[in-house]
């Protein structure tokens, strides 16, 4: 027992950080969507997960952003443009949607993000990925921390797939949205605990926090690393699975 807490009981949790933050450091999104999904399949009540999530990511964002700022995968003209409408954003999501239902919206905002994957998957089967400037980012960014806050998640895949889809370089994409997201969840994360208090500290908390940490330096080292084209076949991939898998949830 450490600090009461039996280590076999904690290491599934764990073992769901690490995967979930290796996913989100090097695909710029996800952490959400996968710690949730993984914690229920443990057993976890919805709401236990989710609050347990949201708590860690303030954390797990953190590292993340650093070690992609320590790998120079920050472009910071991106960056200022994105983190205060995103914070913005963020703000009234919690603020005025905390206490609505936003599951109804929810099957079209993944039916629109599984068309960005089929997108993307199309871009990087046809070959060279070409880079431009993106130019819609702080509608982007506004639009983004607004549904992170307000639908429990979206910040990465609402922002990333977008700004991929305006031609935007995969590597330095995805390590600006990652640390620009830490500023957003500290936003929503303050919310929270202002309004559930410090109920979601629990050890499948400290489990998903235990292993976010310890992943969050290699997403970003695949970030640097892996090629252009492959990165945005894996967005494309992930974001159509979730998804899909997420549209059949609510419909069934």
């Amino acid at each position: 027992m450490i600090f009461g807490i039996d280590p076999i009981t904690i290491l599934p949790f764990i073992l769901v950080g690490f995967a979930a933050q290796m996913v989100d450091g090097a695909l710029g999104m996800a952490f959400g969507v996968i710690s949730n999904t993984l914690l229920m399949s443990l057993g976890v009540p919805p709401s236990a997960a989710s609050a347990s999530v949201h708590a860690v990511e303030t954390f797990t964002t953190a590292a993340s952003g650093a070690s992609h700022i320590f790998h120079r995968n920050v472009d910071w003209k991106l960056f200022r443009r994105l983190v205060i409408p995103g914070m913005i954003g963020g703000a009234l999501g919690a603020y005025l949607l905390s206490n609505l239902d936003a599951g109804t919206a929810k099957p079209f905002v993944m039916a629109y993000l599984a068309g960005i994957g089929l997108y993307l998957l199309y871009r990087a089967w046809r070959g060279r990925v070409e880079p431009r400037e993106p130019r819609i980012i702080e509608p982007l960014g506004l639009a983004g921390g607004f549904l992170d806050a307000a639908g429990g998640g979206g910040w990465g895949p609402v922002v990333t797939s977008n700004l991929l889809v305006q031609g935007a370089s995969p590597r330095t994409t995805i390590g600006t949205v990652n640390t620009s997201e830490f500023f957003l969840t500290a936003t929503i994360s303050a919310t929270f605990i202002w309004q559930m208090g410090f109920a979601a500290f629990t050890f499948q908390t400290l489990g998903i926090l235990i292993g976010g940490l310890l992943a969050a330096p290699f997403g970003a080292i695949l970030a640097k690393r892996v090629p252009a084209r492959l990165l945005m076949a894996m967005v494309g991939v992930l974001l159509t699975v979730t998804s899909a898998y997420t549209i059949y949830m609510a419909v069934k």
